[in-house]
C-alpha cells in the first residue's frame, strides 16, 4: 500500500469520526444515603423514586442527552461517621455528584469532603436551611427549608386563631430544634405568644414528664408544635392523648409517613407541612398513578416524589452547562430559576443554593390525609437561618 493511499484512508477514517453523532458518556453518581436506621423512612423512598427517574433519564441519552448514568448506592446507616466514610469512598471513585441523606449533620459531614473535590452535592431532603453555608458553594438542598414550612405553620396558626403556642424541641438535631424556635419567631410576629417549651432527648420513649407538664397548664396551649419524628413522635402523642390533652397539633414533614396515618384516632386533627399532595389531575397526583403501575404499589409518602424530582433538577443544569465537570454544574445549578417539578418549580437563583419552592399543609384524619393549603410562605416573614 502507497503512502498516498494510506494517508486517504486515515483521512477518510478521521472524518467519519468527525461526522459520527456523539455517544452517551459514562458517569457515575453516588449515594451516600440512609437506607436503614433512623433516616430510611425518608432516605429509602427517596432513593426508589430517584432511581426511577435516573432510568428515565438514561433511557433518553442521558443527563443533558448525553451523560449516561450509573449509580453507586452506600448505606450510611443513619450513622454520621458511617456516612463521612462513604462520601470519602465516593469521591476518591470519581463521582459526578454526591446524593446525601435527609438530615443536616451527616449531610454537612460529606458535603466538607465534596466541597474540597468541588463535586456538587445535593441532600435528598435535609431542610436545616444553613446546611449549605456550613458546607459551600457545591452543597445544594432540594426539599422546603426548616424556616419556611414553620412560617406557613405559624401563618396557619394565626389563620386559625390561635393565640398560645407550646413548642416541643430537641437540642439532638438541628430540624428538631431550630424548626420550632422559628416556628415561635414568626408566630410571636403575628401576634401570638409562646406560653410555654419543652424539650426531649430523641429516641426517648418516655414522654411522661413532659406531659405532664403540659396538662397541667391552665389554661392550657391553643396548639402545640413541634418537629419530632418518629419513634418520638408516635410516643409523645400517645402520651398526650393518654394524658387527655386535646390541643390541636402541629408538626413537620418528618411525620410524612404511613407510621403517623397508622396511629388511628389519637392521629386525627394534625397538620402537618410536606413537599405536596398527589389530587388528581396533577403531575404529582399522576406520578403517583404511574409509580403505582410500574411498582405495584402506592407511594407511601411524598419523599418517593422529591426523591424523583432530584435527577430531573440535575438534567435541568447538566443541559444548561453542557458538561459535568464540577464548577460548571455547580454555577448551572445556582442559577436554575422555575424548574418545573412534580411538586411545582424549584429556583435556586438569588438564593443560598436552598430552593424557593411551595410548601404544602395537610390535615390527617381517619388514617388518611387531606389537603389544607399550597403555597410559597412570605419571604418578609421567614426568619433568618
Amino acid at each position: 500500500m502507497t503512502m498516498t493511499i494510506r494517508a486517504l484512508l486515515a483521512t477518510s477514517a478521521l472524518g467519519l469520526l468527525l461526522s459520527a453523532p456523539a455517544r452517551a458518556e459514562d458517569v457515575v453518581i453516588g449515594l451516600a444515603t440512609a437506607q436503614t436506621g433512623a433516616l430510611a423512612f425518608a432516605d429509602q423512598p427517596s432513593l426508589a423514586g430517584f432511581r426511577m427517574a435516573m432510568d428515565e433519564i438514561n433511557a433518553k441519552g442521558g443527563l443533558g442527552g448525553k451523560y449516561k448514568v450509573t449509580l453507586d448506592v452506600k448505606d450510611t446507616r443513619s450513622d454520621t461517621g458511617a456516612t463521612v466514610q462513604a462520601a470519602q469512598e465516593l469521591v476518591a471513585e470519581g463521582v459526578k455528584v454526591l446524593i446525601t441523606p435527609c438530615d443536616a449533620d451527616p449531610s454537612i459531614a460529606a458535603g466538607q469532603i465534596s466541597q474540597t473535590a468541588q463535586i456538587p452535592t445535593l441532600t435528598f431532603c435535609g431542610t436545616t436551611p444553613t446546611i449549605t453555608d456550613a458546607v459551600g458553594d457545591y452543597m445544594f438542598g432540594t426539599y422546603p427549608a426548616d424556616n419556611g414550612q414553620a412560617t406557613l405553620l405559624a401563618e396557619y396558626a394565626a389563620q386559625q386563631g390561635y393565640k398560645t403556642a407550646y413548642i416541643l424541641k430537641s437540642p439532638d438535631t438541628a430540624y428538631t430544634l431550630r424548626l420550632p424556635e422559628y416556628f415561635a419567631d414568626v408566630f410571636q410576629k403575628k401576634g401570638g405568644t409562646i406560653a410555654g417549651e419543652g424539650t426531649f432527648a430523641m429516641g426517648q420513649q418516655d414522654f411522661g414528664a413532659e406531659v405532664t407538664k403540659i396538662a397541667a397548664m391552665n389554661p392550657q396551649p391553643d396548639v402545640i408544635m413541634t418537629a419530632a419524628y418518629e419513634p418520638d413522635f408516635p410516643a409523645f402523642l400517645k402520651a398526650l392523648r393518654g394524658a387527655g390533652v386535646k390541643a390541636p397539633i402541629l408538626g413537620s414533614d418528618g411525620i410524612d409517613s404511613p407510621t403517623t396515618t397508622g396511629l388511628g384516632a389519637i392521629a386525627n386533627g394534625i397538620v402537618h407541612t410536606t413537599a405536596g399532595f398527589p389530587a388528581d389531575g396533577t403531575p404529582l397526583g399522576d406520578f403517583y398513578a404511574k409509580y403505582e403501575k410500574a411498582t405495584g404499589a402506592k407511594p407511601e409518602t411524598v419523599y418517593v416524589a422529591t426523591g424523583y424530582e432530584i435527577p430531573y433538577i440535575l438534567d435541568a443544569a447538566v443541559t444548561a452547562a453542557g458538561t459535568m465537570d464540577g464548577p460548571a454544574l455547580r454555577d448551572a445549578l445556582a442559577n436554575l430559576e422555575n424548574v418545573p417539578v412534580l411538586t411545582g418549580k424549584v429556583t435556586y437563583k438569588g438564593t443560598n443554593r436552598m430552593p424557593i419552592r411551595d410548601i404544602t399543609l395537610v390535615k390527617i384524619e381517619d388514617g388518611a390525609r387531606s389537603p389544607v393549603e399550597t403555597a410559597t410562605p412570605d419571604a418578609a416573614l421567614v426568619p433568618a437561618p
